[in-house]
């Protein structure tokens, strides 16, 4: 969210202040399938509930969505400019409009900040870490903008001071849990993008994993993800359990 654009201080960067101090690991989830947008928001605010209260573990909880917009608390009318391509919903975090679809890798973060913190804008650096991590093991460099929240990869093949969004970031915080999280660009249709100014950036385009030439599989990605994941927030535990919500 806008209003959550971090500060770039260096305890958030050489400290294990995200780590919970008990160390008691995350839950991973992994859906086998596509979630319908509706269904996974419903799911993710009960757990995110659940876990306030006391009666839940903190997750993690990797999905693909059908192709959808959402609209974040400061969209723009006019950024949406083709109403009619896809579905459009109310994401109730903050931004602007993104788009959600096959081929990207989206990661609903529900976090106890009680247990981590309780610094928002720690949380904002280290996704923006996590990605950035992420991405250096597929020899990509993934870089934080001032006043933009995401992840940017630089793009001198199509001029000096071009660069893409690779990954964006929207959360929200409730009772000190987080919801919502990323989303990483693997392999996803870019043209579908055109039907909204993402994030309401005009003057720079959008990218991914395939587009720069790096082809994987969404089981790699997942597993850099983990990895890097544990080196800024702790320890995880993938257990066979059934996922929040069955995958459509």
């Amino acid at each position: 969210m806008e209003e959550l654009t971090p500060v770039k201080e260096v305890s958030c960067e050489s400290s294990n202040k995200l780590f919970r101090a008990d160390g008691k690991p995350v839950e991973w989830i992994v859906a086998p399938a596509e979630v319908p947008y509706p269904e996974a928001l419903e799911a993710m605010k009960a757990r995110a509930a659940a876990i306030a209260a006391g009666q839940a573990n903190e997750a993690i909880w990797l999905l693909e969505h059908p192709p959808l917009y959402t609209a974040g608390t400061s969209a723009k009318p006019d950024d949406l400019l083709v109403p009619d391509r896809f579905p459009v919903f109310d994401a109730g975090r903050g931004g602007q409009y993104t788009y959600h679809g096959p081929g990207q890798r989206v990661a609903y973060v529900m976090l106890d900040l009680r247990e981590r913190g309780r610094d928002i804008r720690c949380l904002v650096q280290g996704l923006e870490g996590w990605v950035i991590d992420t991405l250096d093991a597929f020899n990509i460099r993934g870089e934080r903008r001032e006043g933009r929240i995401g992840v940017w990869v630089r793009r001198p093949d199509k001029g000096a001071l071009s660069e893409d969004k690779i990954a964006a970031i929207g959360v929200r915080v409730s009772k000190w849990v987080t919801f919502h999280g990323i989303s990483l660009n693997v392999s996803p249709d870019l043209t579908h993008y055109d039907g909204i100014v993402p994030c309401g950036i005009t003057d720079q385009g959008v990218t991914s994993l395939e587009d720069l030439g790096h082809i994987v599989s969404m089981p790699e990605v997942d597993s850099v993800l983990r990895t890097a994941f544990e080196g800024r927030f702790g320890p995880t535990r993938q257990e066979a359990t059934p996922p929040l919500v069955s995958a459509a």
